[in-house]
């Protein structure tokens, strides 16, 4: 197989639009793009013609790398208000010889008829497991036989304004939505292995101005909690304490200080301009000593929500976001966390950095809903294609596409 998805991310802080190629099971970057963001808070659209203006942007800043135009994605959305319920459908088999992707797809179909109301639109419809006449507990009955195919599935919804916003902004920028998912489904299928998905996890998103915790359940998110702090809150403190532009205080966070003090030094010093004009001389301990600071408090409340919204026994906690890219992180995470907590590891070349956990998680989980449905979809047009993997022309054409994604998006 060699298919070509397109993910967007709609955040506070910026628009991530990401193109992959999959050949066999390997998902290559075409291209990304992480753009500011204007009119969105917290994965919602707060200001319709401020999120068009941005994703617009993002949307021309891709087709620019690219020279073609992107028309479709898949959108990853917040999971404000989302309901989750257990359901059951049942069919009989279309050829008892053998199950096929079009069976899959009728039973999924019986099992939500009736479950949404009318305020509320399906966002996913995750399989649970099958049973194929007396037998259960099957995970995949693609090319088994039998009578009668059934199904367990969680369905999860959100109310329709949400969702309609989402996908009417990306509408008028030029974008029609193929399918959506929710950011933590996204983010577990970006960490997800064997040992994951037959177990309890849970995935903490530390995001721009909100933190959300979830639950899973053999790869089946469970619950849900958004806690309303996150890495804006660092760059808070910072422009607080030494009177400081926040643009310049992001800098500081991202570029100079540690997440944990521990392993700062007193002897690196930084030079800014506070707001009244004084030129400060910042070191390294004191401004990590901030940050490390409020990194503890963010994990602190997400350990006690997670205490709150399950007593079952945790194998996995994985922490992602951006801020987690901040050097000692990990420490912080082991300390509070313990040791069977550890941070994504976004490994795709590319975009090797967890602010893209989400939007190449997005792509994984279509990838893997399309399977199990044995069904595909044209994302890029034929002729675009072939101008993508034109191998001979992007050989002789120094400023061609390839080129471009090997100079520009693989240099990380």
């Amino acid at each position: 197989m060699n298919d070509y998805y397109t993910s967007i991310e709609l955040g506070t802080d910026s628009i991530k639009i990401l193109v992959c190629n999959k050949v066999d099971n390997d998902f290559h970057v075409i291209a990304k793009v992480s753009s500011p963001s204007e009119g969105i808070v917290r994965g919602r659209i707060a200001d319709k013609k401020s999120a068009i203006n941005s994703c617009k942007k993002a949307v021309k800043k891709i087709n620019e790398m690219l020279e073609l135009k992107i028309t479709k994605a898949i959108v990853a959305i917040p999971t404000d208000e989302a309901r989750m319920d257990i359901v059951v459908g049942s069919t009989d088999i279309i050829d008892t010889n053998e199950i096929t992707g079009e069976d899959i797809s009728n039973v999924l179909k019986d099992s939500i008829v009736s479950q949404i109301n009318e305020d509320e639109e399906l966002v996913t419809a995750m399989p649970i497991s099958f049973k194929i006449d007396n037998k259960d507990n099957i995970k995949d009955p693609k090319g088994m036989s039998g009578e009668e195919l059934g199904v367990k599935v969680l369905i999860t919804t959100s109310p329709k304004d949400i969702v309609y916003d989402i996908l009417e902004v990306l509408k008028l920028s030029g974008i029609e939505v193929v399918d959506i998912t929710y950011k933590p489904t996204a983010d577990y299928f970006e960490i997800r292995k064997n040992n994951i998905d037959d177990s309890v996890s849970a995935i903490i998103s530390i995001g721009e101005d909100s933190t959300n915790i979830s639950v899973f359940n053999k790869g089946i998110m469970i619950k849900n909690k958004i806690i309303n702090v996150g890495s804006k809150n660092i760059d808070n403190d910072l422009s607080y304490i030494y009177k400081i532009d926040k643009k310049v205080s992001r800098d500081l966070k991202e570029n100079f200080s540690l997440a944990t003090d521990s392993y700062a030094d007193s002897n690196e010093i930084c030079e800014v301009i506070n707001s009244e004009g004084v030129k400060l001389e910042l070191n390294q301990l004191e401004l990590s000593k901030v940050v490390s600071c409020r990194c503890k408090e963010i994990l602190k409340i997400a350990k006690n929500e997670l205490k709150n919204l399950t007593k079952r026994e945790i194998s996995y906690i994985i922490i992602t976001g951006g801020v987690s890219e901040l050097a000692g992180f990990q420490y912080l995470v082991e300390d509070i966390l313990g040791y069977d907590a550890r941070i994504c590891n976004v490994k795709t070349m590319g975009i090797r950095h967890n602010k893209y956990s989400t939007v190449l998680g997005t792509i994984k989980y279509f990838d893997n809903k399309l399977s199990l449905r044995d069904k595909s979809v044209k994302m890029i047009k034929n002729d675009d294609i072939n101008r993508l993997i034109d191998v001979k022309d992007n050989k002789d054409n120094n400023g061609n596409i390839i080129n471009k994604v090997f100079g520009r998006f693989f240099e990380n």
